[in-house]
């Protein structure tokens, strides 16, 4: 007798996008609108929470509860405390959640200052991002980076001593005319700031960025699998451990909220283009949702803010599954493959044995659960494992 896989929910994660920036980076294709006069924050909030009512409303969610929850942007910390506090207090009484829950703020090291960051720990903030990007001055010249190196040494350490639970350093390497020992440089920089977490990752020229209309002078592929393997063991003997593409951590610091995004698990998007995906085991359907992407359309009250919404269909669920779940170093069951898609693992047995015969996956079998496993061969080669499943 065959089993019947039936889809079920997965953790639901909470993301918000608060989109101002002070001015757009070259290399940035998020949807980020620089300042050109006062933010309303007060009215964004009060919008925010309406989006968040209208998808609960919408996705019937008032019994779930919430796993995470990420503000990014645009530059979010250019808020004050007051108005986090604000969203945050609104936001967590809609919902059960743990006492320790996860709540991520980026940060700008050319926005903040001391009392800033202790503002939005008392907010209900527990995990601080701080966009770095680079330590050398001239590369921040070039990336359009409003801060230099020092304000960034100093946000690390206004982080340390603020109270959060825990920070990252989001740097970037493969800039422009940067060199394997420039990259290396950056590295043991942040490492010297010892921060809980650091995501660590290639600068990629995206379409509709100034760089894709003016590229730079990117570093050779050569010189960038030697940045990539060289800083991977600088991080490694440091004590920082990869568990996902980009990203490295202190034992017990990974990012619980992306991980459920790499797991496939639940989320939902609220502000000026968010996106959201939510699973429903009651219509065993995923849903996805886009919101009005420009500030003026979003704040309009007098429209929806649900742009798109979609249903993702069987065929598509498997590739989205891998494309998210395959980023991680760690195996996934047999069981949540099919507990998170809806869909039995025979729908890609065929893709998973090409990638077995490629050496890009491996199957496993541990305490009577199966898994399957991407090798150090598929993390270097993860696109072309991609497209094995597209």
């Amino acid at each position: 007798m065959s089993t019947v896989i039936m889809l079920e929910n997965q953790p639901l994660s909470l993301y918000i996008h608060i989109p101002w920036c002070v001015e757009k980076c070259p290399y940035c294709d998020f949807n980020s609108h620089a300042v050109k006069s006062a933010i309303p924050e007060q009215d964004y909030v009060e919008a925010l929470i309406a989006d968040l009512d209208a998808d609960i409303k919408r996705f019937d969610l008032t019994e779930r509860s919430l796993h995470s929850i990420f503000i990014g942007g645009g530059t979010p910390s250019l808020f004050s405390a007051a108005s986090i506090k604000s969203l945050l207090s609104q936001v967590l009484s809609r919902f059960d959640h743990k006492a320790e829950i996860e709540i991520t703020l980026e940060a700008n090291p050319g926005t903040v200052e001391a009392d800033k960051f202790i503002g939005f720990f008392d907010a209900g903030v527990s995990r601080l991002s701080i966009g770095v990007q680079s330590f050398a001055s001239d590369k921040l010249i070039k990336l359009g980076r409003i801060h230099d190196s020092d304000q960034a040494k100093t946000a690390a350490k206004l982080a340390t001593d603020s109270g959060v639970s825990s920070f990252n350093l989001d740097l970037m390497h493969g800039l422009p005319n940067q060199s394997l020992a420039n990259a290396l440089d950056d590295l043991k920089i942040a490492i010297s700031l010892n921060p809980h977490h650091i995501s660590w990752y290639q600068l990629t020229i995206e379409p509709n960025t100034i760089f894709h209309s003016k590229p730079p002078k990117l570093p050779v592929d050569d010189v960038l699998w030697e940045i990539q393997d060289m800083g991977v063991e600088l991080l490694k003997e440091a004590g920082y451990h990869q568990y996902e593409i980009s990203a490295y951590a202190k034992t017990g610091y990974q990012c619980q909220h992306n991980i459920n995004y790499w797991q496939y698990g639940d989320y939902l998007g609220i502000g000026c283009g968010a996106h959201g995906k939510i699973s429903d085991s009651r219509t065993q359907k995923i849903m996805r949702t886009v919101k009005v992407k420009h500030p003026k359309g979003y704040l309009d009250r007098s429209r929806d803010f649900l742009d798109q919404l979609t249903e993702v269909d069987d065929s598509d669920r498997p590739f989205e599954f891998m494309m998210n779940q395959l980023r991680l170093f760690r195996a996934f069951s047999v069981a949540h493959f099919q507990k998170s898609t809806g869909l039995a693992i025979s729908s890609v047995l065929p893709q998973l044995k090409e990638a077995q015969q490629k050496n890009l996956m491996v199957y496993e079998v541990i305490d009577n659960e199966k898994y399957w496993r991407v090798t150090n061969h598929g993390q270097r080669y993860l696109n072309d494992l991609l497209e094995i499943f597209l």
